[in-house]
């Protein structure tokens, strides 16, 4: 057997080939309109399976630390990195590829049913700008851009749209929508604990109550860590499917606690008397199921969120819930919480004037 480095070698070299030849494919079809600049997006079955092949004729030693589904997660993504991103127009959107109104840039529209696989994963993140944040999300996007059939709803703490945002979440090449949910100011004004990304969570189930009918619904913080085989643990949930999370804190740990393969109990640092005490990384809901329940919708009540969301998801017990993760044996995804800093200090605009100085620190806080 050959070693894994030059496996790896040879993997990259067949799917480096194939990304050529999908984007010279695309440039000799016409699938460049000279009218608009654009191309008709759509992810490209035929590098897919090209893309398979390669990598169906390398031997992965997964004893040695080698995911065959991250190297395939990996491949796949170029290739469709590079047809999107060479689509990108101006405007934030592509065209032709079944969104209105540029779904796939800042905005976006109608979500066109044609071109959704049936169990894509619409991941919900709040934001907010602060000094992590464009570092927070960069990690979180290049987990995503390894990950199939994703949908990124990406909710700001705002009352307008950060156009710093936009740009970076076009960067990535991860289908997204970029919505605003700002807190009510009634809850800005209470003291003591806030309900942070509550009204974040909920326009983004609106948004996908209006545009999706089938697929996985996933809360997924921004300064979180997850490892990209959790996303296809959650994939074919029915209703909700639940794993551990990592916590970094004296507990360590949030669970459900399993014996002999069926649930008893939850683990967690603060039970306080939650029908669910989890993690809001530590589970995924069916968008069917979702539909199913219309008044389902996270509570404003600090502590209380993911357990107020469930318990709206009625009828639906402990017992339905299905066990991901080797029956919660792994840990995929770890609530590490970035730490929190000052902004950073002002600069002399004078001093430095016409330097690129002034346009760095338009990006950072």
């Amino acid at each position: 057997m050959l070693p894994v480095s030059i496996q790896m070698r040879i993997l990259w070299t067949f799917a480096m080939g194939t990304v050529f030849v999908v984007l010279l494919q695309y440039q000799t079809s016409g699938a460049w309109s000279p009218q608009q600049g654009q191309p008709a997006a759509r992810p490209d079955p035929v590098a897919e399976s090209l893309v398979s092949l390669a990598l169906s004729k390398v031997v992965v030693d997964e004893d040695a630390g080698v995911s065959r589904d991250l190297l395939m997660g990996i491949s796949r993504q170029i290739a469709r990195y590079v047809v999107y991103s060479a689509s990108c127009s101006g405007g934030g959107g592509f065209v032709g590829n079944g969104f209105g109104g540029g779904g796939y840039g800042v905005g976006g529209g109608g979500f066109g049913a044609a071109t959704v696989e049936p169990n894509t994963i619409f991941v919900i993140t709040p934001t907010y700008r602060r000094p992590e944040q464009v570092a927070d999300l960069t990690r979180l996007a290049q987990t995503l851009m390894l990950v199939r059939d994703i949908h990124w709803l990406v909710v700001e703490d705002s009352n307008t749209k950060s156009p710093h945002l936009a740009v970076l979440l076009q960067s990535f090449g991860v289908r997204y929508n970029h919505l605003i949910a700002p807190m009510p100011e009634r809850f800005k004004k209470i003291r003591g604990a806030k309900p942070k990304g509550v009204a974040n969570r909920n326009r983004g189930l609106k948004w996908i109550r209006q545009n999706a009918v089938e697929g996985v619904v996933y809360f997924a913080d921004d300064d979180n860590t997850y490892d990209v085989r959790l996303f296809n643990e959650m994939r074919y949930t029915q209703k909700v499917s639940m794993w551990p999370v990592g916590l970094c804190t004296r507990t360590g740990l949030s669970t459900p606690i399993v014996k002999n393969g069926q649930l008893i109990g939850f683990y967690d640092g603060w039970i306080a008397g939650r029908k669910f005490p989890v993690d809001m990384a530590g589970f995924a809901v069916s968008v069917k199921f979702l539909l199913e329940r219309p008044d389902a919708q996270m509570p404003y009540k600090p502590g209380f969120e993911e357990d107020g969301f469930l318990r709206t998801l009625a009828p639906f017990e402990p017992h339905q819930i299905e066990l991901k993760a080797d029956n919660c044996t792994k840990i995929l995804v770890w609530h590490t919480q970035t730490k929190k800093n000052e902004p950073s200090l002002k600069v002399d605009k004078e001093k430095y004037k016409n330097t690129n100085i002034l346009r760095l620190k338009d990006i950072i806080v």
